[in-house]
């Protein structure tokens, strides 16, 4: 996926949440050998920090370490080659299609989110697009094996620790369910590919409502997106393209301004069929 892997460092930074309190979880590692101690030991930070033990053990259950999340971690090797060149591969004749059906399909909804939080539908669409080809590739990563095994991997465990306990509370408020939670290697979760805090922070539904069910439902992702977006200083009815008022808040969705113009010219695509 275009932008995910290259999020995932900068949206933790970004928008993780406290540290996870008091207790340290058991010694770190990037084998296999000492996960299952650690994550006894991540358990009952969990619960300490106030998750059920009942949501603990279910989100746990299946819980593995998975090597395959590290080796993507350690390949990132940013955006390949240049704004035009990873344009021309992001911004396809079909995904401009497909977007523009889109907008169509969720004119009701998008006219809404934009009454309410100031960001166009095209710039909406194009992140949909740009994300999870419109909801279509969430991403295939047991979302409590991939955050366990970075949490307990020693290059940044403590902004994934935050993760893992926001992403049991995730369950704990009846969001979603263990089993629904598949996405990107890094914990994004959702159509627009939140990480867990920011999902309990930004996410809502169509009607404005807290929540939001951000994997099966495209009007929530994209309000969410939304409310993201507004709560980061977007402009009703400034220009999004670089040089606007809006182009640094796209930085702020992602930090590469690679991705940020792409998203820019997609939107500008879209909304040529307005």
């Amino acid at each position: 996926m275009s932008g995910r892997a290259l999020r995932a460092l900068a949206v933790v930074v970004a928008v993780a949440g406290p540290a996870v309190s008091s207790a340290e979880a058991a010694q770190c590692g990037d084998s296999a050998d000492g996960f299952k101690a650690w994550l006894d030991d991540f358990k009952q930070v969990a619960i300490n920090d106030g998750v059920s033990p009942g949501v603990v053990d279910e989100a746990f259950a299946g819980a593995k370490f998975d090597p395959s999340v590290l080796s993507h971690d350690r390949s990132q090797s940013g955006l390949q080659g240049g704004d035009a060149s990873f344009a021309a591969r992001h911004i396809s004749p079909s995904r401009v299609k497909q977007g523009k059906s889109m907008m169509l399909a969720y004119a009701e909804p998008l006219q809404r989110i934009e009454q309410r939080y100031g960001v166009p539908a095209p710039v909406l669409v194009a992140i949909w697009g740009l994300e999870t080809d419109y909801g279509a590739s969430l991403g295939r990563f047991s979302t409590f094996s991939a955050l366990a095994t970075l949490a307990y991997d020693c290059r940044r465990g403590s902004l994934y620790q935050a993760e893992l306990i926001d992403a049991l509370m995730i369950v704990e408020r009846g969001l979603l369910t263990p089993a629904q939670m598949r996405g990107a290697w890094a914990g994004e979760l959702g159509q627009t590919q939140f990480m867990p805090s920011a999902y309990l922070k930004y996410g809502v539904s169509a009607n404005g409502g807290r929540g939001g069910n951000l994997m099966g439902n495209g009007a929530d992702a994209l309000a969410s997106t939304a409310n993201f977006l507004s709560q980061k200083g977007w402009s009703r009815g400034a220009g999004w393209d670089e040089g606007q008022g809006n182009f640094s808040v796209l930085l702020q969705w992602n930090n590469s301004p690679v991705y940020a113009k792409t998203v820019a010219q997609f939107a500008d695509e879209l909304a040529k069929s307005q």
